[in-house]
């Protein structure tokens, strides 16, 4: 995968700014904003449409707990990765054209609230998903990206050469690939994997085709600011799911005494998740469609283990109060091995750029393959891993105080 970096050219200021005084009108022509556009950031629109699609993914994460606690384990995996795959995929196409031609006219806003109810209309299906029942979530699926070729339909019209080839390959892409998506429909439940795989993986080649000899304008710090943001909210509603269970747990059982460790512990996982995640500044390596597309298919796996974690503990507060039909070591496994998938796709995807020497670089797998170990801990497993991650964050921050001092003496 090696697009060519054809980089357009920086636009006049006047189209730079689609917010500025003299872009009042309400609708306007979709151009390309700059890609190196000064104090570009998140609009309030962007918020709100991560918002209502975390929303998406608190319905997957609460069924992803019923099928663990049920003892469903590895059917539930696959159901919550297919959904969760519907749920990343709209929201990364979005934010990445929105990158490059947000313009915040009337259409586009129009367009961009079609694509946020199409999302809770998702929402809404996916417990009949998990029962292999996919009308309401193709349904929703299919309203998001038919709003997302209407979006690169748009551009289109407004540019030309290179550029308007591109936006035509992706509105192309986008409508082809959701014919192939209503094929899922009427295949049979054994086929029903190979054929999700199938169109997943032609789904991500979409991007590649398009913009294999010219890549769009889009901004690296607005998309690194973008997937921070994103982050944040599916931690945050991993707290919040992890916080109703323990709540929940006191109150209908008096567990106070087996659920604080597991509390404690979550907490510190996903505070450690938080400070691990943006102990460097990634923008600056994304520098081409290859970096750009590694790193941002790889948060696939940043999102859906930050968002099972959260599962995973509700899941050990579940087994804890002796609601959940499964054994103490398979609760324990439900936080642990997302936080450990977490720790090594956060150092794989951008941590270890930043890390010098041996022992910078093996402290988040190591961490991971510890937090593993602390599986086998029993009731303590919870507590022991957020201790592991705390543990990981104080070597990391040390570790690069250390390393840092020679320079500044040196500067000195």
């Amino acid at each position: 995968m090696t697009p060519t970096p054809d980089t357009p050219a920086a636009p006049a200021p006047d189209a730079a700014h689609p917010h500025s005084p003299s872009h009042r009108s309400p609708v306007r022509r979709m151009k390309e904003r700059g890609r190196h556009e000064e104090h570009r950031v998140a609009s309030p629109l962007e918020l709100f449409f991560d918002l209502c699609f975390v929303v998406a993914v608190a319905q997957g994460g609460a069924e992803l707990v019923h099928a663990v606690a049920e003892g469903h384990t590895g059917s539930g995996l696959v159901d919550y990765a297919r959904v969760f795959f519907a749920i990343w995929w709209a929201w990364m196409n979005f934010t990445w054209f929105a990158s490059a031609y947000d313009n915040d006219d009337v259409i586009y806003r129009v367009v961009t609230l079609v694509q946020i109810a199409g999302v809770l209309v998702l929402a809404a299906g996916v417990s009949r998903s998990f029962a292999d029942e996919f009308t309401v979530v193709w349904l929703g699926y299919l309203i998001m990206r038919l709003a997302m070729a209407a979006h690169w339909l748009r551009a289109a019209r407004s540019t030309s050469g290179a550029e308007r080839t591109v936006a035509l390959r992706y509105a192309a892409g986008v409508l082809l690939c959701q014919v192939g998506w209503l094929g899922l429909m009427f295949t049979p439940s054994a086929a029903r994997n190979w054929v999700f795989l199938a169109m997943a993986i032609l789904e991500m080649c979409v991007p590649v085709f398009a913009e294999r000899h010219r890549q769009t304008s889009w901004h690296p710090h607005h998309i690194s600011e973008r997937y921070g943001l994103f982050t944040i909210i599916v931690l945050g509603e991993t707290i919040a799911a992890a916080t109703v269970a323990v709540k929940s747990g006191i109150e209908e059982n008096d567990a106070l005494g087996e659920l604080l460790p597991i509390a404690a512990g979550g907490l510190l996982i996903v505070f450690a998740a938080w400070w691990i995640y943006f102990a460097v500044p990634i923008h600056d390596r994304l520098r081409s469609n290859r970096q750009a597309f590694l790193w941002g298919y790889g948060h696939y796996f940043v999102f859906a283990s930050a968002a099972a974690i959260g599962a995973g503990l509700e899941v050990a507060v579940e087994q804890a109060v002796g609601e959940a039909h499964l054994s103490t070591l398979a609760a324990a496994a439900a936080v642990t091995i997302p936080s450990a998938v977490f720790l090594l796709m956060v150092w794989a995807l951008h941590t270890r750029y930043f890390k010098v020497g041996v022992a910078q670089q093996l402290t988040l797998p190591v961490a991971a393959l510890l937090v593993l170990g602390c599986t086998f801990a029993g009731h303590w497993a919870v507590l022991a891993a957020g201790l592991v991650t705390a543990l990981a964050v104080a070597a990391g921050v040390t570790l690069s105080a250390v390393s840092a001092r020679p320079a500044r003496t040196s500067h000195a």
